[in-house]
């Protein structure tokens, strides 16, 4: 006779908070607060500030960077959403969409060296989005430049074992579901090419509701990130200062098995970053998923 086992419900979630939101602090001191607070994780975006990707010694800083998050117990992803981190002019720029190859180039090298640092740092996702379309560029040009230059970048996740999460971004070529499926065909389906879900972006243009949202992107969802926000408009807030109800969404994450991070996105809060990191954890605890245990 088969010993019977116990059922549970849903895993608690995991939350991280984005070092794009605490600018102001050095990365060790922004490690070691949101370990402080309880975080599980966190959103280590590669910039000048935090762990620079263009600076000598990476790999040393990096494993410098791997034994402090160890010691914490913290979990990583590394996100590439860095504003000026390539041009010191061009918000996001250069991007995988522009005419220059050489410029294109920068871009995917910026992508191959996160996905090194990622596996160097064991984390479970490389964010990475498309960029805007140069002002007169084709659409079908636009999609075809995305494909080709990501596809090198996700055939090296997929021998690092990090998967790559391409974020639907407001006012980029890929901005929302639909698009991230368009892509994914035009690639060929890889199956190092996963999704970066952000909460806000679904309530602010999405035709569904984030929960619906959540669901539909279930089997391809890698990292999430999340804040308020309006319908309509691309603004991060902190919880309670938009539209969103949030306990379906995190309820829709946790029945659906999810099991990365979900990172508090607020990269134009760094001036209150360590008081918006405490109040953050604390919304998001009080709506523990229906059925899960407690953290």
């Amino acid at each position: 006779m088969s010993e019977s086992r116990p059922t549970f419900g849903p895993a608690p979630l995991r939350y991280g908070y984005g070092t794009n939101g605490l600018t102001d602090l050095r990365l060790d001191d922004a490690l070691a607060l949101l370990a402080d607070l309880g975080y599980d994780g966190v959103g280590l975006t590669l910039d000048h500030m935090h762990l620079d990707p263009l600076a000598p010694h990476l790999a040393a800083r990096t494993a410098r960077v791997a034994h402090r998050i160890g010691e914490l117990g913290l979990t990583v992803t590394v996100e590439t959403g860095a504003r000026y981190v390539l041009d010191p002019r061009r918000k996001h720029g250069p991007s995988l969409l522009d005419p220059d190859p050489a410029d294109r180039a920068a871009r995917r090298r910026l992508l191959l060296t996160a996905v090194r640092t990622a596996a160097d740092l064991g984390a479970h996702a490389v964010h990475c989005f498309s960029g805007t379309a140069p002002p007169g560029t084709d659409p079908d040009t636009a999609w075809k430049r995305l494909a080709e230059e990501l596809l090198p970048v996700a055939e090296a996740a997929e021998a690092a074992d990090v998967p790559l999460a391409i974020e639907p971004e407001p006012g980029h070529l890929l901005a929302t579901l639909d698009d991230f499926h368009r892509l994914r065909a035009a690639m060929g389906d890889p199956a190092s090419l996963g999704l970066t879900l952000d909460i806000g972006h679904c309530q602010c243009l999405e035709p569904v509701s984030p929960a619906a949202c959540v669901r539909a992107a279930a089997p391809w969802l890698r990292h999430v990130q999340i804040e308020d926000m309006r319908r309509g408009v691309h603004e991060h807030l902190p919880f309670g200062d938009g539209e969103i109800d949030f306990s379906p969404v995190l309820d829709a994450l946790a029945s659906t098995g999810y099991q990365g991070l979900t990172v508090v996105e607020l990269p134009r809060h760094s001036h209150a970053g360590p008081g918006l990191a405490r109040t953050s954890l604390a919304f998001l605890r009080a709506l523990a998923p229906e059925g899960a245990p407690p953290p």
